[in-house]
This record gives C-alpha cells, sequence and structure tokens, in this order.
C-alpha cells in the first residue's frame, strides 16, 4: 500500500494484521510499504519467513494525486528492487481487511479485480473515461468488465508495464488539463481493454460491505474510508 499519515492512522495495523492471518499463508511474503511518515508505521511481529520494508514516498496535498502518482512509485520500485526480491506482486489498497483465505490460487501472470461496486450491471453503465482528449478513454461500446483499481498484480515485469502504461496516461492528460473521471483505475481499465489479464478475481476477492448470497467465501471487505477524515474531502 501507498499511505498518507491519515491513511496510516485509520488502515495499516488493521490491514496488516489482518494479512497476517490469510494472505498467502505458509509463502514466503514481503509487505512493500510505502508512506509519506515512516515514524507512523507500527511495529508487527510477523510470522516466519514475512518481512516488511517501509519506504518513504512524496507528500501530496491532494487525494487525487496519491492516488494517480502511486503508479509511478509502484513501477519505480519495482525496477529498482522488487523485480529482484519476488516472484508475484500484488499492489493493494490499505482500506481492506483480509476476511478469508487469499492464497495461491490468485497468482497469476497478470492479475486484475472486477470491481464491486458496478457488479451486476451490464457495461453499458461503467463509468469509463468517455472524453476522447484522454488517455484513458473507452469508447461507447468497448470494455466487457470494469476493473477494481484496490487490487492487481502478477509477475513483476508486468505489472511494470501496466504501472509505466497507466503513468504515461496520466502524464500525457497532465498536458492537456484533463483529469481522468476515476483518476488511476480509468488508466488501469484502459490497459486491461488492451492488454488482457490472464488471472480475473471474482467479486469473493475484494467485496464491499453489503452482504450479498451470492458471495459464498468472501476473502477480503472494504471499511469505512471515512473520506472527510482521510481524504480531507
Amino acid at each position: 500500500p501507498i499511505l498518507s499519515t491519515s491513511y496510516i492512522d485509520r488502515f495499516l495495523k488493521d490491514f496488516l494484521e489482518t494479512a497476517e492471518q490469510h494472505f498467502m499463508r505458509g509463502q514466503r511474503v514481503i509487505y512493500y510499504v510505502l508512506v509519506d511518515n515512516v515514524s507512523k508505521v507500527p511495529a508487527l511481529k510477523l510470522s516466519p519467513e514475512r518481512t516488511m520494508t517501509v519506504l518513504h514516498v512524496p507528500k501530496f496535498s491532494r487525494w487525487q494525486d496519491i492516488s494517480m502518482m502511486r503508479m509511478e512509485q509502484i513501477s519505480t520500485l519495482i525496477q529498482e528492487r522488487i523485480r529482484h526480491e519476488v516472484t508475484y506482486l500484488f499492489c493493494l489498497d490499505v482500506d481492506l481487511l483480509f476476511v478469508g483465505h487469499f492464497g495461491p490460487e490468485a497468482l497469476g501472470d497478470l492479475v486484475a479485480q472486477l470491481q464491486a461496486g458496478v457488479y451486476p450491471n451490464a457495461p453499458k453503465s461503467f463509468t469509463f473515461e468517455q472524453r476522447p482528449q484522454s488517455a484513458a478513454y473507452i469508447a461507447p461500446g468497448q470494455g466487457d468488465y470494469y476493473y477494481h483499481a484496490a487490487l492487481f498484480g502478477g509477475r513483476p515485469e508486468l505489472v511494470y508495464n501496466l504501472t509505466r502504461a497507466c503513468m504515461a496516461g496520466v502524464s500525457k492528460d497532465k498536458v492537456t488539463g484533463i483529469e481522468a473521471v476515476w483518476h488511476e483505475e480509468s488508466h488501469l481499465n484502459r490497459y486491461f481493454l488492451d492488454h488482457k489479464p490472464t488471472k480475473l478475481l471474482s467479486h469473493e476477492f475484494c467485496w464491499d460491505r453489503t452482504p450479498r448470497s451470492y458471495i459464498k467465501l468472501p476473502r477480503i471487505k472494504w471499511i469505512p474510508e471515512e473520506y472527510k477524515i482521510v481524504r480531507g474531502a
């Protein structure tokens, strides 16, 4: 996760503690935590074969910028160290709780997560970027799924390609004064339109807070973000 101080205070401890219970049990895991205030990261006792690497990232005043710039930060981190340290990489938002087994069944070369907020709506209702001037633009009738930027992953070299492409799109939009409707998630959806994921995770892997009969085995749930507190929105 990439975090501002307010997100560290509100979410990080619970995220890591539940990950220790459910995420890739029995596997070697490195948690890469990118924060704007290293001193705020809680000290946790991790299971054997698990380590945590805490890295400082610049502070941004707007949460939208934090959201979009994480693509550049992830790609830089992959290039500098992750590609030498792990076989698979998952990038997750920190406002999540692991509530069930999340194991090797989720691994793939390029992994995408279905967005629970639009299920089971028809594709015509998906909120893709609709302005042709944006690098994230998806034309009407295109796009078979709506993907969630809260969880994506795969082999580091393929995640690197994704994050670099998304950041290139963000940068191109900045030149023309455009900010995609759902920020980096819009660019992620554009990328997956052109580069299909090899593994598509069901809504069980990242569900919202409302119970549904068709969610039999939830793996991750969102928790209330309290936007006015953590985002200053």
